[in-house]
């Protein structure tokens, strides 16, 4: 069987299926959603559901990091945002939640550039990892590999329980005649702490990662909801098939290593309850949101959106989208809910799609039959 097609007589491809494109079959058994446990652990580090938070401004600061590790989810901060780079980031969040309310707008890009240009201060780095760890929660901190070199031992010394690698393409064999790149199976052998990377699409360069020794493998591109990656480099992930091809890694990596277990973490395009829901039956162990989040009243963007593409240097590729507001994090993660669009209650979603389906946790629910049906509205 093959799953090429010819695309012209000098190309072939193979059909790829985004989340709008599959979704869940019903099995012959229910339960009570209150049976269902969405319980996740990585590591050492226990969670009671699987939802990571994005590691960007818009829906990450120290104080919502806390709040969503009290929640029972894990909160990631970037370390090269606004809340690294100011003292006191609130006239910068409000600064860029009050420009000019237009997509694609090079005004609004460049002025989100010119704030991020302020240099990261290592010793704000410290402090805002302290006050998440003086919470009793779990820390968790994200750069990419660009900034991992400069920045990781302030992270480490920080107490930083698990380390983000975060980009918009990591490998494991990046090549660079300018520089000595990051050697991540080294790096991640010479820390004491789990580290999550990515982002990878495919079976093959999510196997390498995983040969690295990392905890977690994040799948797909990120910044589902403001990328621009597509449009900008031709890149594209559809997520069911990429999160297929990485699962399907990880089982080849179990043989391989022995028994060792790498997470996959579905990280883009989870702006509902219905896409994290699919993400988990196409193999995921857990979920990375950014838009969902920022949707909290809490959320720094006050219902505006960006990630770190929308404020390159040299070549933004991601804007600051509108998301709007749903309601407090607590009701946007457990309702109750007052949204027919799955942007409440997500976990009690989740519960009740797999309750629906019959089965009692994620691992289990990971063996759902799916089907492809095109979305249509329905």
């Amino acid at each position: 069987m093959t799953y090429e097609i010819e695309i012209g007589r000098g190309k072939r491809g193979r059909r790829a299926y985004s989340l709008d494109d599959i979704a869940v079959v019903p099995n012959r058994r229910t339960r009570d959603p209150k049976d269902v446990s969405v319980s996740w652990q990585i590591d050492a580090y226990q969670f009671s559901m699987p939802v990571i938070a994005a590691p960007m401004d818009s829906a990450m600061s120290p104080q919502t990091a806390i709040a969503l590790g009290k929640l029972g989810g894990l909160g990631v901060l970037d370390l090269e945002g606004l809340w690294t780079r100011y003292e006191d980031p609130q006239a910068v969040l409000d600064e860029i939640s009050a420009l000019e309310d237009e997509t694609n707008s090079p005004a609004v890009t460049g002025r989100m550039q010119e704030l991020y240009k302020a240099p990261i201060q290592p010793e704000l780095i410290t402090s805002r990892l302290a006050e998440i760890r003086e919470a009793g929660v779990t820390v968790a901190g994200a750069l990419t590999p660009q900034r991992t070199q400069e920045h990781y031992k302030t992270v480490l010394a920080a107490g930083v329980d698990i380390f983000v690698i975060r980009g918009t393409t990591v490998s494991a064999e990046h090549v660079s005649k300018d520089h000595e790149p990051l050697n991540l199976k080294q790096f991640i052998y010479e820390l004491d702490v789990p580290v999550i990377v990515g982002g990878a699409a495919g079976y093959t360069p999510a196997l390498h990662l995983m040969r690295t020794g990392a905890a977690g493998v994040l799948v797909g591109f990120g910044g589902g909801a403001t990328t621009t990656t597509r449009r900008a480099l031709g890149i594209h992930a559809p997520m069911a098939s990429a999160i297929s091809d990485v699962a399907a890694a990880r089982r080849d990596y179990m043989d391989e290593s022995g028994g060792r277990y790498v997470h996959v973490i579905a990280d883009g395009g989870m702006g509902t309850s219905g896409d994290m829901v699919k993400a988990i039956a196409m193999g995921a162990d857990a979920v990375m949101l950014g838009s969902a989040l920022a949707r909290a009243e809490e959320a720094p963007g006050k219902g505006w959106h960006w990630g770190q593409e929308a404020h390159h240097l040299e070549l933004p590729r991601g804007d600051r989208a509108n998301v709007g507001t749903v309601g407090p994090m607590e009701e946007v993660l457990f309702g109750p809910g007052h949204h027919t669009n799955g942007t409440s209650n997500l976990i009690g979603a989740l519960r009740r799609s797999m309750a629906t389906t019959g089965y009692s946790d994620l691992k289990e629910f990971q063996r759902v039959d799916v089907v492809v049906s095109p979305y249509e509205g329905n």
